[in-house]
């Protein structure tokens, strides 16, 4: 099973954004070590509670700091920027790091009105997106008005982040699809199987290529493991219930709280849905995923405050799974 690795940079309580940069470099470095195919990392606009908010630059760092394990962006939002700047970003980081790097994509703009104010961009954007993928390969196929060097005449693998309609674009485009259940498994399943009848062969991909999005959490017990999910998931309570989207805070310190009805209410559905126990129980769970759902690969995220619970995490997974450094 190939196993790879999605890292949100993070905020913890007492520690600052650039700790968490700086966290994500490290992690990255000791992913590579354990054997995971890849490391990708994210992008998110005006949310304290992640430093995140430009991949590509971050990618750059993670890339030169490591030297086997691919690095790429889960994902950038293609709607948030103009096809030809993320065409030459990525020409660059594949100059640099030949071989090494994957371009993930994704339909996603701004959480709130004023952060797409100052991104300049809305839905509408979104709505194009198909239309913005066909101008970026174009770029990197030399088929495009203007010249997109270094991109130009480049193969960086692309991937397409998708919920629902997403897939459908994946399919046209002849890409590999990336997805989460972000709608229950069922409707993941159903989005994978249409991908799969509707995929076109591309230069970009032969044949279809799935890899599902899973949060994970691993430790000696079952009752540790479920304690790495609660900083993540206060986190998401506190955000839908006062708008802010907060820095992690210890896990001992979110299960003492005295949450209202409906923050108790958002705590416990952000819990649902995740892979959680110790090495077996999440080894087991993840086999049972692929096998329902054909995946080529699981791209791994875990959000707790506890690094070095974190890193014991992967450690356990990449143990059960057997990966080699």
């Amino acid at each position: 099973m190939k196993l790879s690795v999605l890292d949100r940079s993070r905020t913890r309580v007492g520690r600052t954004p650039a700790d968490a940069l700086r966290d994500t470099v490290e992690f990255a470095q000791q992913a590579e070590a354990l054997g995971y195919h890849r490391f990708w990392v994210s992008e998110h606009h005006g949310v304290p509670g992640v430093a995140g908010s430009a991949p590509t630059v971050l990618a750059a760092a993670v890339a030169a700091r490591t030297s086997r394990i691919r690095v790429g962006t889960g994902g950038v939002m293609l709607p948030n920027h103009q096809p030809l700047v993320v065409a030459e970003q990525f020409g660059v980081l594949e100059s640099l790091f030949p071989g090494r790097i994957d371009m993930g994509l994704g339909r996603s703009v701004g959480f709130t009105e004023p952060v797409r104010r100052a991104l300049g961009h809305d839905q509408r954007d979104a709505a194009e997106f198909g239309v913005r993928l066909d101008e970026l390969l174009s770029y990197f196929t030399g088929e495009a008005a203007v010249s997109g060097y270094p991109a130009t005449g480049l193969r960086v693998p692309a991937f397409v982040l998708a919920t629902g309609a997403g897939a459908e674009v994946a399919a046209a485009h002849g890409l590999p699809l990336v997805i989460a259940a972000v709608r229950g498994e069922d409707a993941m399943v159903r989005a994978i199987d249409g991908y799969r009848a509707k995929f076109r062969p591309s230069p970009w991909a032969e044949e279809p290529y799935v890899v599902v999005s899973a949060t994970v959490a691993v430790a000696d017990t079952t009752e540790d493991a479920w304690r790495l999910l609660a900083p993540e998931a206060w986190a998401m309570a506190h955000s839908r219930t006062r708008g802010v989207f907060p820095a992690l805070r210890p896990p001992e310190e979110v299960l003492a709280l005295d949450m209202s009805e409906r923050e108790r209410r958002y705590f416990e559905e952000s819990l649902r849905g995740h892979v959680f126990g110790t090495p077996s129980e999440a080894g087991k769970a993840l086999d049972g995923l692929v096998a329902r759902t054909g995946a080529d690969e699981v791209l791994l995220t875990t959000s707790t405050y506890d690094r070095e619970a974190l890193l014991a995490s992967y450690r356990h997974l990449a143990s059960y799974h057997r990966l080699t450094g």
